[in-house]
């Protein structure tokens, strides 16, 4: 009787074991298949997120040479007339991150900063110059950086920058919605995004 008693329970023992390790390796199965899916979804995110604004405007450079003192000056000016296409972009291929199986964590370390790029077109009318005083290669290079100057506070200035974060934030919200949908936590700045409006607020 002992001896079918003490079978039982070796039995018993057997079974429970293999039945551990097996949901044991179904979980770790899961955790990696988990883990995949994200660094996937990442990859698919890592692009660029576009925001384009188109900006005009007409600038009057003036340039006064002196020739005898204060007593004679050259003048040389031009009308300029500006076309600027800009963009703001995220490289979201750069976004450095830290997966953490054991909690189920994913951390996003940092976010690139936006990339602003003002392409413009530049039209000269009413070119006014004469032999002591000639239009030069460093005239159009300082109205090309009074330009750029101007147009970027107008950037500035502008909801460019607001509606690239708002996209940027929307690109983001896919992470935290899929980790949400596995029972994962997604942190950033080692805190942890509850819910989309923590991520809203985040300063990025």
């Amino acid at each position: 009787m002992r001896k079918i008693i003490f079978g039982v329970l070796l039995t018993l023992v057997i079974l429970f074991t293999f039945k551990y390790c097996g949901d044991k390796k179904e979980d770790k199965i899961v955790l990696q298949e988990s883990s995949a899916l994200i660094q996937e979804q990442i990859k698919n995110v890592g692009k660029l997120v576009v925001t384009e604004g188109h900006f005009s405007e007409v600038f009057n450079y003036k340039n006064s040479k002196e020739i005898f003192g204060q007593y004679f000056t050259s003048d040389k000016k031009a009308l300029v007339v500006v076309n600027a296409d800009v963009t703001i972009a995220y490289d979201l291929s750069k976004i450095e991150y830290k997966i953490d199986e054991a909690t189920k964590t994913l951390t996003i370390l940092s976010i690139p900063e936006e990339e602003i790029k003002i392409s413009p077109d530049f039209e000269y009318y009413d070119v006014q110059s004469d032999f002591l005083n000639p239009f030069e290669a460093n005239d159009y290079n300082a109205i090309k950086e009074t330009v750029k100057q101007s147009l970027m506070k107008k950037v500035e200035a502008s909801d460019l920058k607001t509606n690239a974060k708002n996209r940027l934030i929307s690109e983001l919200s896919k992470f935290y919605i899929l980790t949400n949908s596995l029972g994962w936590t997604l942190q950033y700045n080692e805190k942890p995004i509850r819910n989309l409006e923590v991520l809203k607020s985040f300063p990025l």
